[in-house]
């Protein structure tokens, strides 16, 4: 079993408002990495206990991961952000 610090949660939304959500056995760091060739390649495949799994990555509009990782810093990266809720929506 994996520790929960040498796994990264990764979940991919997709462009007909379904998602997936896998483990990688990969620290955040290791993740952070790879994350960029990672987001280019067209396919990726995840092998799961129990079937293969292939993600297109030309229908992903999202992608989450967690941890956070707050190492990515460039150009279209917005730190401190918070997301908004239709609860939290125009409050201050």
């Amino acid at each position: 079993m994996f520790r929960t610090d040498d796994v990264t949660e990764v979940t991919f939304h997709y462009d007909n408002g379904q998602s997936d959500s896998f483990t990688i056995p990969l620290t955040p760091d290791e993740f952070r990495e790879q994350v960029q060739l990672l987001l280019e390649r067209p396919w990726l495949t995840f092998h799961l206990f129990d079937e293969t799994v292939f993600v297109c990555m030309a229908r992903v509009v999202k992608v989450e991961t967690k941890p956070p990782m707050p190492e990515i810093v460039g150009i279209g990266v917005f730190h401190n952000s918070q997301r908004v809720t239709a609860m939290s929506r125009g409050a201050r």
